[in-house]
């Protein structure tokens, strides 16, 4: 079926490629909209991406297939006003590219800034103020900021103040926020997109919408469907977060072993119905030791609240971890961001790198939501597979609390009430061949398959901010809304109807498309 599709997008592909518009066609058409100037960065266009980005290089991408095929961008535009993505908006209309906006570029499959047909860039790294009103307790937030950038922003204004979003600084907020948002306050305040209020949209035409005038539809679409679905998101305004001025983090470290899975086993029972202040995620990755490779396990926490608090909780909910409170620290909220970057003690200034990043690899992804306890032996088994690589990762998510206040249909992001805990499975490796990829994807979906029994299932559940062009894809403009069930309802389960309703009545043309966009219901 991977190679079928494949062979699909390599048919689009030929089509296509032999009609790219030129750089200068598509400068000659901005020019005759505006006179003054595009802060443009021109790539040749037409031809193919010889070469994945590793993380170190260029936006965040898995190695999957688009990759090798892309076309390169006609031209990168990096707008200085709405104004300017209006008339690139237009011009790639009327010369028939699509679009890729670009927030900071961390989707795992690329699609904000890859494509199999002609295409153009909004690179909106120079759209991201942000305006803090403490009286209303809200945020305006430009697209182009990252979530970095708006929690330093946020510490600078007050003590007691905080948002509910990712544990990556150089996440894009564009991104992020139309994609449900995770984070290590998510028990406590929910996702991201459960506290935006309002946003500015330009769609197809050209037309900035806000919640008002846009419709409660289309404002419910953007807070988790996927925003790129349905135009250019502007701004989001968003609710701050009250938080105490001292929060108390820990993180346990446990090696491989009965032991260790039997922590984490037993942690499944926990996370998702303790204290919806506490959130204890798990990490399971590799380490060397003596030149041998090990598997370990770390318990990594946020408290909202302090030791003297933290600890008895722990003791009568988790005792077996063993945490004491000489393996706790009180720090302030955005200490706990530093915190959880692995950057404590470093200046603050850290999170405003945009470029934030850790190896030079290149990764692929998978995600699951579970709904009841895995056996212990399944930890076994994960355990003798990660000996098998050098970088595997899984990073395991406590749900509950505010997420299961909220009901499936009150927003596109579906997995609430009856999940657990979510699950990112990630491997990463080094060297940037085609051969090199398929033997690390094909583990990647060996150990994606073998949790098939003891995850979520009727459809197999999915979370759109690990993008995984696994599960499905569009092959063109014309693709229809039942063949996109098969990987829309993963993300998005019942709601995936409403949000192609949505997007028959926002932009019915499918313009703004790409390898896993919404098609239109009529």
């Amino acid at each position: 079926m991977r190679d079928v599709a494949l062979c699909l997008f390599l048919f689009f592909l030929a089509e296509r490629v032999n009609s790219v518009p030129t750089k200068e066609q598509f400068e000659s058409c901005l020019s005759t909209i505006s006179k003054n100037p595009l802060n443009l960065t021109n790539y040749t266009s037409g031809s193919r991406i010889d070469t994945a980005f590793s993380e170190s290089s260029s936006p965040d991408s898995s190695f999957l297939n688009l990759n090798f095929t892309s076309l390169k961008p006609i031209l990168t535009l990096k707008p200085k006003s709405e104004s300017e993505i209006k008339k690139s908006i237009l011009c790639s209309k009327k010369l028939g590219v699509q679009v890729r906006t670009l927030s900071s570029g961390h989707d795992y499959e690329g699609l904000s800034y890859l494509s199999l047909s002609p295409f153009i860039i909004l690179n909106l790294v120079n759209l991201r103020s942000i305006t803090i009103n403490l009286t209303e307790e809200t945020a305006w937030i430009q697209s182009g900021a990252t979530l970095g950038e708006l929690y330093y922003k946020i510490a600078k204004t007050s003590k007691v103040h905080a948002f509910a979003a990712g544990t990556c600084p150089s996440v894009g907020v564009g991104g992020h926020f139309s994609g449900g948002g995770l984070g290590a306050m998510m028990r406590k305040h929910g996702l991201a997109s459960d506290s935006v209020v309002d946003a500015r949209l330009m769609d197809v035409n050209g037309r900035i919408l806000n919640r008002r005038t846009m419709g409660e539809d289309v404002f419910w679409a953007l807070r988790g469907g996927g925003a790129a679905s349905f135009g250019v998101v502007l701004s989001w305004k968003v609710k701050l977060a009250r938080v105490p001025e001292k929060v108390t983090c820990f993180i346990s470290h446990h090696p491989m072993g009965a032991s260790m899975n039997k922590l984490v086993h037993r942690w499944q029972y926990i996370g998702a119905e303790v204290d919806e202040d506490l959130f204890i995620r798990v990490i399971i990755d590799n380490t060397k030791g003596g030149g041998q490779r090990r598997v370990q396990t770390a318990f990594q926490a946020l408290f909202l609240g302090g030791i003297d608090r933290l600890i008895p909780l722990m003791n009568q909910k988790f005792p077996e971890l063993g945490v004491q409170a000489q393996d706790c620290k009180e720090m302030s909220w955005i200490e706990s961001v530093m915190f959880f970057i692995w950057k404590s003690g470093q200046p603050l200034e850290t999170l405003l790198n945009r470029d934030l990043r850790y190896e030079d690899l290149y990764i692929k992804a998978k995600s699951d939501f579970v709904q009841n306890p895995i056996p212990e032996n399944v930890f076994e088994e994960v355990t003798k597979r990660f000996l098998e690589k050098e970088t595997p990762l899984m990073i395991l998510e406590p749900l509950g609390g505010k997420i299961n206040e909220i009901s499936e249909s009150e927003s596109p992001y579906p997995h609430r009430r009856g999940n657990i805990y979510n699950i990112q499975y990630m491997v990463k490796w080094r060297v940037n061949t085609v051969e090199e990829m398929n033997m690390h994807v094909t583990w990647m979906r060996m150990l994606y398959d073998y949790m098939t029994p003891y995850v979520s299932s009727s459809p197999r559940g999915a979370y759109l901010n690990y993008r995984d062009l696994d599960l499905g894809n569009n092959t063109g403009s014309k693709t229809s809304f039942e063949d996109a069930r098969v990987w829309g309802e993963k993300y998005y389960r019942g709601n995936f109807k409403k949000l192609g309703l949505v997007k028959g009545k926002i932009d019915p043309t499918n313009f703004f498309r790409n390898e896993q966009s919404v098609p239109p219901l009529f």
